[in-house]
């Protein structure tokens, strides 16, 4: 019963991750339907933002991290997207990974390949005993935090005007910009908030790993395609349900495969993904249900 306990636990954090960068990866696809490989620098500058403001209070870190990581989304869409706007879905493609390569790069360039370390705070590393289940504080951090983000996200998307024009563009852009929906803005909003949620996505990874890379956040949105695809790449809510179901997923291989096996495991999972996708290729949720952006 323990380990069940525990499993469950590991289960529910990592499916927060995975959900949290689903939804980075899906606020875009919405309505540009670019699979923005770019988004892996966004969590990338967070992640070296915290780094280089060691020295701050924590509050001060963290409001800095969210305001680098929004600049740069809003840059990016305005200098590498927009001028690509209109170009064939491979072409868009092609250039968000470009980006990520180019930006990536000039990191290793301008701070060396070697891991930057720094700490965020002391609650990252304390943890809670329950008799022999063991819950890292940054697990109950990290959930909280997926479902403060997952419940603004849904309530700016269904009560503001701006959620509700961003719902239009992401249901048919062309007729949304004929009936007065400003393009410009709206595509500049959804990357601002895909800022927002590459920013938590370096403060949690971070908390956990203590340390950044060039290439820090590339494992991340892979891993937030792969559950955006198997929720839904069109719905909010199939990413959301995409990233727990690949944390319940990867979580129960861990447990269940032989010792031999277990350095395989992400293989095992991506099978498992392939084999859903040929029976449902829309994914789990699919495109006709949920809050399309």
């Amino acid at each position: 019963m323990t380990t069940v306990v525990q499993a469950l636990v590991n289960a529910l954090n990592l499916g927060g991750l995975y959900a949290l960068y689903a939804l980075g990866v899906a606020m875009v696809f919405g309505i540009l339907r670019l699979v923005n490989f770019a988004h892996s620098s966004l969590i990338m500058a967070g992640g070296y933002t915290l780094v280089f403001t060691a020295s701050l209070p924590l509050l001060v870190r963290l409001l800095l991290t969210v305001v680098a990581c929004v600049a740069l989304a809003m840059l990016l869409e305005l200098v590498a997207f927009r001028g690509v706007r209109s170009a064939a879905p491979e072409t868009m493609l092609v250039t968000s990974f470009a980006v990520s390569m180019l930006l990536a790069s000039l990191a290793e360039s301008m701070f060396g390949g070697l891991p930057r370390s720094t700490d965020l705070a002391p609650v990252f590393r304390e943890s809670w005993t329950f008799g022999q289940i063991y819950l890292p504080k940054i697990n109950v951090i990290t959930v909280a935090v997926v479902v403060v983000l997952i419940g603004g996200l849904g309530v700016f998307l269904t009560r503001t005007p701006a959620g509700l024009r961003m719902r239009a563009a992401a249901e048919d852009f062309a007729t949304a910009r004929l009936l007065g929906v400003a393009a410009d803005r709206v595509i500049s909003l959804a990357f601002a908030i895909s800022g927002v949620l590459a920013a938590a996505a370096a403060v949690l990874l971070l908390g956990a790993n203590g340390s950044v890379t060039p290439t820090f956040g590339f494992n991340a949105v892979l891993f937030g395609l792969i559950a955006a695809v198997v929720g839904g790449l069109s719905s909010l809510r199939g990413a959301v349900v995409g990233g727990f179901v690949l944390g319940a997923a990867s979580q129960l291989l861990q447990e269940v495969l032989p010792v031999g096996l277990t350095p395989f495991r992400d293989a095992v999972l991506f099978a498992a993904v392939f084999c859903l996708l040929v029976v449902r290729p829309q994914g789990i949720v699919g495109s006709g249900q949920g809050v399309r952006v």
